[in-house]
């Protein structure tokens, strides 16, 4: 099975797990009382802000697949050769890789204060997941830009933060938690 069938294979998986736990979730927790609060309507500007974070460090991803640079490609399509080269694209992913450390700890602080802000209920399980998970993606992505961090440490690093999963399963878990919220 190729890379690419995995990750859609996976991304399905965790698509189907949500559904069924949103299922229940919706069924066995009382709606959550929306709180208009000053700091909770801040705190929904740093949900958005940290969304397009989230895609600018995702869609870098996408971009690096689309031109064929990094090890990611080589991981998800083993034979694949990009047909696609176009300077602005290849000026945007330099711009993106030179930036990836600077939005992601952005994103992740972003984000942190989005969940701190809204008051969210941590007895649904969407919402600790993606905050374990961002977390998770802030810690080993600073053991990547750290100097000082031991090679072992950094090739571990490399391989539990350079991957799709933890993207996927933050997008899907996020919006079947704000649906939750949001019904």
């Amino acid at each position: 099975m190729t890379g690419i069938k995995r990750v859609l294979l996976f991304a399905a998986a965790v698509f189907v797990i949500s559904l069924g736990y949103f299922i229940y979730a919706s069924t066995v927790y009382p709606p959550t009382p929306e709180n208009e609060t000053f700091l909770s309507e801040i705190g929904e500007g740093f949900g958005e802000i940290g969304l397009y974070g989230l895609l600018l460090i995702y869609g870098r991803t996408l971009l690096k697949i689309l031109l064929g640079k990094g090890a990611i490609v080589h991981r998800l399509l083993p034979d694949y050769s990009p047909q696609l080269s176009v300077p602005l694209f290849n000026g945007l992913l330099g711009f993106l890789n030179r930036t990836h450390v600077y939005i992601g700890l952005a994103t992740a602080a972003v984000i942190f204060l989005h969940i701190g802000l809204m008051g969210i209920p941590m007895k649904i399980l969407f919402f600790p997941a993606v905050l374990a998970l961002v977390i998770w993606q802030a810690v080993f992505g600073l053991f990547l830009s750290w100097r000082y961090t031991p090679k072992q440490l950094k090739q571990f690093s490399y391989l539990v933060h350079a991957q799709f999963a933890t993207g996927i399963m933050i997008g899907i878990f996020a919006l079947f938690g704000h649906t939750l919220i949001d019904d």
